[in-house]
Formats: C-alpha cells, structure tokens, sequence
C-alpha cells in the first residue's frame, strides 16, 4: 500500500473513532479526536511540498476540516447557532474514504479553515529564527490582521462523588516585551509523562489588556478531567502564542506546566521556558534570567 494510501485509511480510522465517541456520547472524547484530525487536514492543506493530493483534493481535505472545528464547536456551545450534527458528519466518511477519487460536489457550502496559519507545538522552529523584535516591526500595521477566534474554553465537567474538579484562572504572564505581543493567547493542554494528550487542547481568548511587562489574561480554564483520574507525572501545559505579522502565522513564544504535587488551591507562580515546548520535560531551557512568571489562581471543587 502506498504511502498516501496509508495516510487517507489513517485519516478514515481517526474520522470513524471521532463520530464513535460522538454517537455514544463521549463529548469530550469527540472533541479531541475531531479537533486532532482537524489540524491534520489542515497540515497537509498548507503543505506546499506536498505533491500527494491535487489542489482540488487539498480544497476537499480543508472542508472537511472546517466541518470537524463546526462539529466541534456544537459539541462544545450547546446554545451554538451555527449548529453541524452528527447526521452531517456521518455524510463526510465517503469523502475522506475515497478522497483521491471523490469528483462529486461537496455536500455542504463551507469554505476551508485557515486563513490563518497556525501551527501545533514546534512546528514554527523549522520556518522561523526567533527574531526578537518581530513583533515590534509589525506593530504599527494591526488593520491588516485577520480576528481570531474567540477562544475553544470548555465548561466544567459534571460533578462525581468523591472527585475533584480543577479551575486554573490565568491571571497574566510576564515578559520583557509584553507591548509588542500581537493577539496574544495562551493553549491549554494536559499530558501524560510522554506527551501524549489527555484531555482536548482549549485555547483562552486573546488576552484583555497589556500593561509594563505584564500581559493579563483573568480567565478560567475548566480542566476536562478529575484529578483522580490523572496518571502519575502528567502536567498541565501552558503555551503562550502569539501572531507575527512578517511570518503571517501564529507562533508559539514561550510554555510553562504545572506537575501533579503542585495542584492546590490558591495562587501559584511558575516558570517560563523557551520553546520549542517539551511536554516530555526532558530538556528544558528558562525563557530569561529576569523575574518573570506566568501567574496563575487555582481553585478544588471536590463533590464530597
């Protein structure tokens, strides 16, 4: 079997476990599986040394991304006009099935994600030098720039005797040139202790306002499982991102993780290490010398 071929049966079992979950329930599980394949789709879209699929294929692949993020937001906003069932989904299958010979006209009038390029953790490190004052050259030029989403936060999970659930308010983070950061936000993921998800990534909205060398954010991110129910040495990982408008993509800045021993009520300050981001934690690099942190409150809900 070619290559190729084993990327689109790939695909097929990723598609095909995400409306599993779907159909039985498992929201969270849905999510993540959609949300994954999703930036998949959009990985081999943007590739453009990729001669594997035509553009019209690449045009399919971006649709079907574009229904995965609509599926998930339905998942995730139960009040969500823009509403994509799963009976829509379900139409998807053939498609990515059979996407190197699909010359049909695609079922549903949705155009492809992104405009913007965004990357998963690391992947900038091979299109881009950290160029420290970036941001600053671009900074005068914000007409020019694209809105981002408003955020993917999930609301807390339901409550189960004897567990405990974990809200992490992002209060700011601290960096030198925190004026100059562009649509500033920061991704949420939990991981196991070889990086491997746990719980879908959540992304906070752009931050509220800057001020000196704080960027603040005051959000609540509703961690998507009981801290029971996490392995031994996952961590909580934090990913400050922001837009480079010389690049045109969003780019990863900087990360820091919270390990098992220290979930506990109240505030907490954590360092910030260069990325790329490690989520094996194996060799970890400080952002800076300077006192500068990422600031966070944390809070238990334990059902007893």
């Amino acid at each position: 079997m070619s290559d190729v071929n084993k990327t689109v049966q790939k695909w097929h079992a990723s598609f095909r476990k995400g409306t599993d979950f779907d159909s039985w329930g498992q929201l969270v599980e849905a999510i993540d599986e959609y949300q994954i394949l999703a930036r998949q789709l959009q990985k081999e879209v943007q590739s453009t040394n990729s001669s594997d699929f035509t553009e019209e294929q690449k045009k399919n692949l971006g649709k079907i991304a574009t229904c995965l993020e609509m599926r998930s937001a339905s998942l995730q906003c139960t009040q969500s006009k823009e509403e994509f069932k799963l009976e829509d989904m379900k139409k998807l299958e053939l498609i990515i099935m059979n996407i190197l010979t699909y010359n049909k006209e695609f079922p549903f009038d949705v155009q492809p994600v992104p405009l913007r390029k965004i990357l998963a953790p690391g992947e900038e490190e091979n299109l881009e030098l950290e160029v420290e004052d970036d941001a600053a050259a671009g900074a005068g030029s914000t007409e020019a720039f694209l809105p981002r989403a408003p955020g993917t936060l999930l609301p807390r999970l339901p409550s189960e005797p004897g567990m405990t659930l974990l809200t992490v308010r992002i209060e700011k983070i601290g960096l030198k040139d925190a004026g100059q950061c562009i649509d500033p936000y920061m991704s949420i993921s939990v991981k196991d202790m070889n990086g491997v998800d746990l719980n879908p990534m959540q992304d906070t909205p752009v931050a509220t306002r800057k001020e000196d060398t704080y960027i603040h954010f005051n959000v609540d991110v509703e961690i998507q499982r009981h801290i029971e129910k996490l392995p031994k040495g996952a961590a909580i990982f934090f990913e400050f991102k922001h837009y480079k408008p010389k690049k045109r993509f969003t780019s990863t800045k900087c990360f820091a993780f919270m390990e098992m021993d220290e979930i506990k009520s109240g505030p907490i300050v954590i360092e910030l290490y260069k990325k790329p981001t490690d989520f094996k934690r194996k060799k970890l690099q400080l952002l800076t010398k300077k006192p500068l942190y990422l600031h966070l409150d944390q809070t238990l809900h334990k059902d007893s």
